[in-house]
């Protein structure tokens, strides 16, 4: 499986209804896992992004899927970023020459 780590920001909609963001979540984790993915840790964060998300999916196209499902709520603005382990990270620099 492929990691990805999502950088979020609520939206004014989301904001308002901050109270129902844990709810949410879990039907995030639900939605995820019925694609084949699971999240791996999750953060309330203080800075530029009000949480974020470590998660395995099972490929490329899954990710954006959960990515595009996510946006359609409103809830919520993402970043995600594709996340290379460290064996993976040492082969790649290994490889160049």
């Amino acid at each position: 499986m492929t990691t990805y780590v999502m950088l979020v920001k609520w939206t004014e909609q989301g904001m308002r209804q901050v109270k129902d963001s844990p709810k949410r979540l879990d039907s995030a984790k639900k939605a995820l896992q019925e694609m084949g993915g699971a999240f791996k840790s999750f953060f309330m964060t203080m800075g530029d992004y009000d949480l974020v998300a470590v998660y395995e999916a099972p490929d490329d196209a899954i990710a954006a899927r959960f990515t595009l499902i996510l946006g359609m709520l409103g809830n919520v603005r993402t970043t995600t970023l594709k996340a290379f382990p460290e064996a993976a990270y040492r082969e790649i620099v290994n490889s160049l020459r």
